[in-house]
């Protein structure tokens, strides 16, 4: 039997525990060909969630959980599930069942027929708010445009990973991360299970705008060096214009003898002077951002291939 591991990340969800254990019970109990595991990782809940998930792990040998000594995220703690899970596969979902476990069957079918990574993309996210919706569209559009690897809009971190994709997944080191984001950089042949998404069965969710927002920034950061060479783009831009601007404020003034009549006063031209000099500035920043895109490169340590399999 084929062991599947089901990593939950939990942060405050002691009244979902009970009934994303029970609605994996019964998943399972109509699949005969799998064995499973639940990993549920508490990620420094305030409430009692971790009194729920050892009563759970007392009476079901399936049940298997990692408690952090404080909060560190959920993209830590979905890393630390994934560093921690003995399965031919694992499938990562939320504890809040917004990832509805019935889709897990078709999960499985897909890896069976061959795929080594299934996305889960979501349909419809029951009540999402406008400025929640608008704010995805846009970081999709940025992320897409600005990285080498492209991450499909409303996918989400409710996914099934082949055992070879773990054990490349592992291989990172980065502290900043978007889990999604680094299993996209990896490949790998994917399958897309498309799903809706219903209301929270208890609680509220535990990522505010502002989390959203940093790990937003922080995949910008860890999947593109764009953002560290604009510095150079701009001083690249504001050099040529202000160049430009000065040559024609020094020909016009003392080569033709004004003959536009624009009469450039001595702080204009010191004006574009001092311009002409911060695009240099800006210009050196950018050259520096190479180098430290260099470092960045050797810093977050990343495999440099990826290897599907191996015959030497």
């Amino acid at each position: 039997m084929k062991l599947i591991s089901i990593i939950i990340p939990v942060y405050n969800e002691e009244k979902n525990i009970p009934l994303i254990h029970g609605e994996l019970r019964k998943i399972f109990a109509n699949l005969q060909n799998y064995d499973f595991e639940i990993i549920f990782v508490n990620d420094g809940s305030q409430d009692k969630s971790i009194e729920e998930i050892r009563k759970l792990s007392e009476a079901d040998q399936n049940v298997k959980y990692i408690d952090f000594s404080r909060n560190f995220g959920k993209e830590i703690a979905t890393t630390a599930g994934i560093n921690n899970c003995q399965g031919d596969a694992c499938i990562m979902l939320d504890a809040d069942l917004q990832h509805p476990p019935s889709v897990i069957p078709e999960f499985l079918a897909k890896w069976e027929n061959g795929a080594e990574v299934v996305v889960g993309v979501r349909k419809k996210n029951h009540r999402e708010s406008l400025i929640k919706s608008a704010g995805s569209w846009f970081y999709y559009k940025i992320i897409n445009n600005i990285s080498e690897t492209s991450i499909v809009p409303d996918a989400t971190d409710f996914r099934l990973l082949d055992r070879i994709v773990i054990d490349e997944f592992n291989k990172f080191s980065e502290r900043n991360r978007m889990t999604r984001a680094l299993i996209a950089w990896l490949g790998f042949r994917r399958e897309y299970m498309l799903f809706d998404s219903p209301a929270r069965a208890h609680g509220k969710a535990a990522y505010s705008t502002a989390k959203l927002i940093k790990l937003a920034l922080s995949s910008f950061v860890s999947m593109s060096l764009l953002p560290l060479k604009l510095a150079g783009y701009l001083g690249i831009m504001v050099t040529i214009l202000s160049g430009l601007l000065g040559l024609f404020i020094f020909f016009d003034k003392y080569i033709w003898g004004d003959p536009f009549g624009f009469s450039f006063s001595g702080p204009a031209s010191m004006a574009v002077l001092n311009t002409f000099f911060i695009g240099i500035v800006l210009s050196c920043l950018g050259l520096i951002a190479l180098y430290i895109a260099n470092i960045h490169g050797e810093v977050i340590n990343r495999p440099m291939y990826v290897i599907r399999k191996r015959k030497l």
